[in-house]
């Protein structure tokens, strides 16, 4: 008994990252000029893994456009250890996907698709599937369900605000059965679009009607950002109004969930909530109509009340959902904030942007319902602020969790703009669950 308790009372093992090693996948040679942007990840049946980045010329003062140069596709054969550059698509930030064994690029500029019927060794010739403009995305996660492919972007039918795009953007969902030919724009249904700016009431006259949540965290002043002091005093830093984007998909499977529909017919959407203070994400709902169409709204509670937000780890950056078939669990893969209540003038100048804009540590969640979030582990941590380990793609490999992290080192140009590409793999995830 005696030595029970001394085991009992004796202090935890500090928590450390599990994934902090890692490869090296691809290293901008200008880090001033050309950052490194959303990394998408697929572990393949037959073992192969095939990632994908785009190398900007943001910065680039012969540039005026801001565009991508394009997304690079690579291969790895030996667990992610070496990789092979395979093609660069100019398609805008785009995300990998797997449908009927057949390997699908989607990017955002002009919906462009591209595929790969020999596990990502050549692509086909990106087409559009799309003539609307203003879409946006992450390379976030997608479901299949049914037969069928769903997955999720952004687009601003209307850009009304003068400042950033998250309050203009709405989620559209995107349908496809699995055995089409993805790269023809038939196969695609198109949801309708609720912008964030009609989902919140008293939105343009600068009065959402959120009291008591504080959102928005900074004060708003629709159509245009508002400025807040910076540690740099000659450039303060421009906050638009709130908003949402990168969104992720889900599907609720246990009939003892609230939100459970027993005809399988809704799928629930995840976004980084912009403008919220920190470990808020935004949340809404499409239902899938007998006639095929895609209807979105806000999702209730059982007192009747509208859910526009969710208390969620990391939900105020980009953040990755996987769904774990095995067990059933949701796995999240997000930043971790440690000082959103820091002053962003009092902020060190390696930090970037407002306070909730922390990148530099890289934490796993695990839910079994997509509302209460279990800390699993810390994946990665850069060496300082400046150095990311954010926006990172995840996807389950056997039964280890492989992470591509858009990331950066002591020559990256800011924790938002990073110079490298990393890959993580974190043995044995399921170990983590308790």
């Amino acid at each position: 008994m005696f030595l029970l308790t001394l085991a009992l009372l004796a202090p935890a093992a500090p928590i450390r990252p599990v994934a902090q090693d890692h490869v090296v996948v691809a290293r901008s040679a200008h880090p001033d000029k050309n950052p490194l942007y959303n990394p998408t990840l697929l572990a393949l049946p037959n073992g192969r893994l095939v990632a994908g980045y785009a190398l900007s010329n943001k910065h680039d003062r012969k540039n005026t456009t801001g565009a991508a140069l394009g997304m690079h596709y690579l291969t790895s054969d030996d667990h992610g250890l070496t990789w092979t550059e395979r093609a660069v698509l100019r398609t805008g930030q785009a995300r990998l996907f797997l449908a009927n064994g057949i390997l699908y690029a989607l990017g955002s500029s002009k919906l462009a698709i591209s595929r790969s019927t020999d596990n990502g060794n050549t692509w086909s010739v990106p087409v559009p599937l799309s003539t609307l403009p203003n879409w946006h995305q992450s390379a976030t996660n997608y479901l299949r369900s049914n037969g069928f492919i769903y997955l999720v972007l952004e687009r601003a039918p209307a850009r009304e605000i003068n400042a950033h795009v998250p309050g203009d953007l709405a989620p559209v969902l995107l349908r496809a059965k699995e055995t089409d030919d993805l790269t023809r724009p038939e196969a695609w249904t198109f949801s309708s679009e609720l912008p964030f700016k009609d989902a919140l009431p008293g939105y343009r006259d600068n009065l959402p009607q959120l009291n008591h949540f504080g959102i928005p965290f900074f004060p708003m002043n629709f159509p245009d950002a508002t400025t807040v002091p910076s540690h740099t005093p000659k450039k303060p830093l421009r906050v638009a109004p709130p908003g949402w984007l990168e969104a992720n998909i889900a599907q609720i499977t246990d009939p003892n969930h609230y939100w459970f529909d027993p005809k399988q017919k809704t799928f629930h959407v995840l976004l980084r909530a912009s403008g919220a203070p920190s470990n808020y994400a935004a949340l809404c709902k499409f239902t899938e109509n007998p006639d095929g169409s895609l209807t979105p709204s806000l999702e209730t509670v059982p007192s009747g009340k509208k859910i526009l937000y969710i208390p969620m780890p990391g939900g105020h950056m980009r953040f990755h959902i996987t769904h774990d078939p095995k067990t059933g669990l949701y796995w999240l893969l997000g930043s971790q904030s440690t000082d959103s209540m820091t002053r962003a003038d009092k902020l060190p100048p390696e930090r970037f942007g407002t306070p909730v804009n922390e990148r530099h540590r890289l934490v796993l969640h695990f839910s079994k319902n997509l509302v209460d979030w279990c800390f699993a582990a810390v994946v990665a941590i850069g060496p300082s602020p400046k150095q990311a380990r954010h926006y990172a793609a995840m996807d389950i490999d056997g039964d280890d969790l492989v992470i591509l992290s858009r990331s950066g080192d002591a020559d990256a140009l800011n924790a938002h703009d990073g110079n490298l590409i990393t890959f993580h793999r974190i043995k044995n995830f399921r170990d983590l669950a308790y």
